[in-house]
């Protein structure tokens, strides 16, 4: 398979098409007088020979304008790092059809699923100036992947097939080979996706605080003034592509931070060497400046509707629409409903890995399992949250996906409390007390505490709803919201029994998409942490796999992986997601819930029906945020002199 005829299928898909050579490049404005005072180079110097011209099929976009300061709500300081992901640039990327297309990349060429060759753009530099070469590669796979001091568990294991590293080899300046013996499914997924994997890094800033090339009293001062211990703590804070916490690291994305953490206002400005044209010459981005501003996350909804963004998602939920409908009359915004592409909204995650070994084994039972699940009124939850707009069911793939079975969302999903109870009784939860509880086999009561990350009302509406039908099945439900970090920090540790967290990020996957979530692969699938994380370290930490139904799907997974094609990955995919809808190993409630998106009047080009998703989609990534642009006094600058083409 042939990744650099992307290029060309790219073009015929217009999602970016055109040519850069065709036509003038246009300077941008605020960056005019860094350029006439020496201090940047010229517009031709700064962008790569062969640059990126994009354009999206959609008739509502349109060639932008430069210019202008957008406004996004944050709820907590960390959450700088969606700057990011909404950026989306990476290797390669997905178009809006989902489908893998070169970014950053000029090319890449695959042959036979094992050997991939990757192709920079001449000329690409990093947001400091500095060229961006395979040097860059090399340093992160021989420096930093392969540093025991920095890396003690190695490479990222989409990287490893059967543990097998890659042979990566550089054949000159722009040229990067990474080659297995057998074929490696998952690795442009993973260079693709919202946090993607990494494989270059900064060299020329990075090697002031590696060992093997700074000078030593240097980096031994560097770290004092830290406060750290040694070198490699040192360079791991300071080589977070994806954090924004370090205004000094060169970046490749659309905006550059300017601000260190911690602070309640975040700057970002335009990354002057940014890889990326409109089909009219004008380097992207078209705003200049991001500016992020932190709030409680209770309140984003309130400041959103206060006129306090120009675009925003972050913090919203369904339950905000007519809220945010009626404040955009006031405050000069509209609010647009966008699709969601999660297995379900939220989920309940029974831990199978919980330490508590009574409650470990019920979990475990996969008729505890479904009468959880049977007990539920999903209709209830619909009408009565979601006004019936939404898709009831288990956490599975949605209707728009190829691999869909109306099945696989049904089965044990239907309100049955008659069936729930049978199955309760088959158990042996037969006893009850004077509240009409079951009893555990050890006399405890039959109280469920799920445990939430208590970020919006939504979830508390629906566990009240689902209080009262677990109670018609002999089941207390009581809720402990807490902080998300502490959430995860106790189910990952084993103490809590159950939580309330979304549903699969990718259900509108296809054959190509890496079904991983749906394996104990890795310590953030709720369900079982301990499984995860065994897999994750390489069976240092965690719990090995003892369930031969989820042995099964890590089986699969590693099938999917090493498929040679693309029959044999859905035929994986399959398997797997039949698994899912008999041991049902999460409680899904329902899908497809309307995300509120607040979109300044003046802001252009922003889709006025998107999907609003994590992975994939990387939230407005996959609509390219840098293509977004103002129309009038926020944004219009006063001049755009055409520079012609050519150096």
């Amino acid at each position: 398979m042939k990744f650099n005829a992307l290029s060309a299928a790219l073009l015929a898909a217009a999602l970016f098409a055109g040519s850069a050579k065709a036509g003038e490049l246009i300077e941008t404005p605020n960056l005019s007088l860094d350029v006439v005072a020496g201090k940047l180079p010229t517009i031709h110097d700064r962008l790569p020979v062969n640059p990126l011209v994009t354009a999206i099929d959609d008739p509502e976009w349109k060639p932008g304008k430069h210019g202008g300061e957008m406004r996004m709500l944050i709820g907590r300081t960390q959450d700088v790092r969606l700057v990011s992901v909404y950026g989306y640039s990476r290797l390669v990327g997905l178009d809006k059809n989902l489908e893998l297309t070169p970014d950053i990349l000029e090319s890449v060429d695959v042959e036979a699923g094992r050997r991939f060759t990757l192709k920079l753009r001449a000329n690409h530099r990093w947001s400091d100036g500095a060229p961006f070469t395979a040097e860059d590669f090399r340093y992160w796979w021989e420096d930093v992947a392969n540093e025991k001091a920095l890396t003690p568990a190695g490479p990222p294991k989409a990287l490893l097939v059967d543990n097998e590293k890659p042979v990566v080899t550089f054949p000159d300046s722009r040229t990067i080979v990474y080659e297995w013996s057998s074929p490696n499914a998952a690795f442009l997924p993973a260079l693709a996706g919202p946090a993607p994997v990494f494989i270059y890094r900064p060299a020329h800033y990075l090697r002031q605080f590696h060992h093997r090339y700074a000078d030593r009293k240097a980096l031994q001062e560097a770290v004092q003034r830290a406060n750290l211990r040694n070198w490699s703590q040192l360079h791991n804070r300071l080589d977070k592509l994806d954090r924004n916490d370090n205004p000094d690291l060169p970046v490749l994305d659309p905006w550059v931070v300017r601000t260190k953490a911690p602070a309640e206002r975040f700057v970002f400005d335009r990354n002057p060497y940014y890889h990326r044209i409109d089909a009219n010459g004008r380097q992207l981005p078209y705003i200049d400046r991001l500016i992020l501003n932190v709030a409680d996350g209770k309140i984003l909804a309130a400041k959103a509707g206060a006129g306090e963004a120009d675009l925003q998602a972050r913090g919203l939920n369904f339950a905000n629409y007519t809220f945010l409908r009626q404040a955009g009359k006031r405050n000069d915004f509209d609010t647009r409903l966008w699709s969601t592409a999660r297995g379900s909204q939220i989920a309940i995650h029974p831990n199978l890995n919980a330490n508590d070994l009574g409650w470990r084994a019920l979990m475990r039972d996969v008729r505890f399992r479904r009468a959880l699940s049977m007990a539920i009124d999903r209709r209830e939850i619909n009408q009565v949250v979601y006004f019936g707009l939404a898709v009831e069911g288990a956490n599975t793939l949605l209707p728009a996906s190829p691999l869909y079975r109306p099945a696989y969302r049904s089965d044990w999903h239907r309100f049955d409390l008659k069936a729930a109870n049978e199955l309760l009784d088959q158990i042996g939860l037969t006893k009850r007390d004077e509240r009409g509880v079951r009893m555990l086999p050890d006399g405890r009561p039959l109280e469920i505490v799920v445990e939430t990350a208590g970020e919006d009302v939504e979830q508390t509406d629906v566990l009240e709803l689902i209080h009262d039908s677990w109670m018609k099945a002999g089941i207390k439900l009581y809720s402990r919201p807490q902080q998300r970090d502490i959430l995860r920090n106790r189910v990952f540790s084993g103490e809590t029994r159950v939580s309330l967290w979304f549903g699969i990020e990718n259900a509108l996957a296809n054959p190509d998409s890496p079904p991983d979530e749906l394996a104990p692969l890795a310590q953030d699938r709720l369900q079982w942490p301990k499984w995860g994380q065994y897999r994750e370290t390489g069976g240092t930490s965690g719990e090995p796999v003892d369930m031969s139904e989820a042995i099964d799907l890590v089986r699969q997974a590693e099938t999917w992986r090493n498929a040679p094609t693309r029959a044999a990955r859905e035929e994986a995919w399959r398997r797997m997601l039949e698994n899912h809808a008999d041991n049902v190993w999460t409680i899904g409630l329902v899908a497809n819930v309307r995300q509120p998106v607040v979109v300044s009047k003046r802001l252009r080009n922003v889709p006025r029906d998107g999907v609003w998703n994590w992975d994939p989609g990387a939230f407005f990534g996959v609509h390219r945020m840098d293509a977004f642009w103002f129309d009038g006094e926020r944004g219009a600058p006063r001049s755009t002199a055409a520079v012609p083409a050519g150096k």
